[in-house]
């Protein structure tokens, strides 16, 4: 059963949105379990024992979210040289303000510390969240649980 964490940060609904748009989308794929959790009560085990994560933020003055930030600063520690952890799964979700590229740089750049596996190309949905960035963001989910679930990713 594919177990897929999907963390977020969330003040205007924007993100919160698209990040139970992929919650919904993991949940629909048969075998899979999605687990939505704000990024301020995600702790090091939540991403150690889910089989891939998925980081949803908004772009703040072009950068990522001081919650999702936190999330990194405190699990970084413990989950860096942890054998269960590398090579995790993982993709990005970003509501953006502005085009969102630094914030996605920023988060992708920590990933590589953590040694995580990028396996989605990210969405970035710049200004309102559409009905289409939320369909995107419920294929993302499934694509996630059905790649976990093969032993594609």
């Amino acid at each position: 059963m594919a177990h897929i964490l999907i963390t977020f940060h969330s003040q205007t609904g924007n993100t919160e949105r698209m990040a139970g748009a992929i919650a919904a989308g993991v949940a629909e794929t048969e075998g899979s379990r999605a687990n939505l959790k704000r990024a301020l009560d995600t702790a090091a085990q939540d991403i150690r024992e889910c089989d891939a994560v998925v980081f949803c933020s908004p772009e703040y003055f072009g950068y990522m979210a001081g919650a999702m930030k936190d999330l990194f600063d405190r699990t970084y520690e413990e989950l860096k040289d942890d054998r269960r952890s590398l090579k995790k799964p993982y993709c990005v979700a970003i509501s953006a303000g502005n085009d969102g590229t630094g914030a996605l740089t920023h988060i992708e750049r920590l990933c590589r510390g953590y040694r995580f596996k990028k396996v989605q190309n990210p969405i970035i949905c710049k200004g309102p969240v559409t009905d289409g960035i939320l369909a995107k963001c419920h294929e993302l989910g499934r694509t996630v649980a059905e790649g976990v679930n093969a032993g594609i990713f």
